[in-house]
């Protein structure tokens, strides 16, 4: 029987934010990666309030190339729904979601490298990294956190 999540400050700390990477994915990558611009004036309300910080911080949402499209289309259809059943493994603690952590993990961490490549080697590098890593890290660091906490012999306990 696992012991409730608000007995696990970790587990309910990756809950919620990875509830709000599900929700990102939906409302901003997957429109993004389908052709949605990012824009003033934007037909997606999401997009349009997501301009200003593009402009500042992540110019290349303005003109997304390839690697930016694969990306937001990766968070979309791939993360976002894996996430829906890692988030049900991680309430209930079931060892079944292991393995499919580590493929998470991994893809994870390969689309924020590419991310991350294309924002620091591209022609519009941020302008603030005070501002820029402490909102965009966190995709990096907690899949990876995820994986040493299922790594755990206590997870399944």
């Amino acid at each position: 029987m696992p012991s409730p999540i608000y007995k696990r400050p970790l587990d309910l700390g990756l809950l919620c934010f990875f509830s709000l990477s599900i929700l990102y994915g939906f409302l901003y990558s997957l429109p993004e990666g389908l052709g949605v611009p990012v824009a003033a004036d934007s037909p997606w309300p999401p997009l349009r309030s997501l301009y200003d910080w593009a402009v500042v911080q992540e110019p290349a949402h303005l003109d997304p190339p390839a690697n930016l499209i694969a990306a937001c289309l990766f968070d979309g259809f791939f993360q976002a729904p894996m996430l829906c059943f890692l988030m049900w493994g991680l309430i209930r603690q079931n060892p079944i979601i292991r393995t499919p952590v580590l493929i998470y993990v991994g893809a994870a961490v390969t689309n924020m490298f590419f991310y991350f490549s294309e924002t620091f080697m591209g022609p519009h590098p941020p302008q603030n990294l005070w501002v820029y890593l402490p909102a965009n890290l966190p995709w990096l660091i907690a899949p990876m956190i995820l994986a040493w906490r299922v790594r755990s012999k206590s997870f399944a306990a």
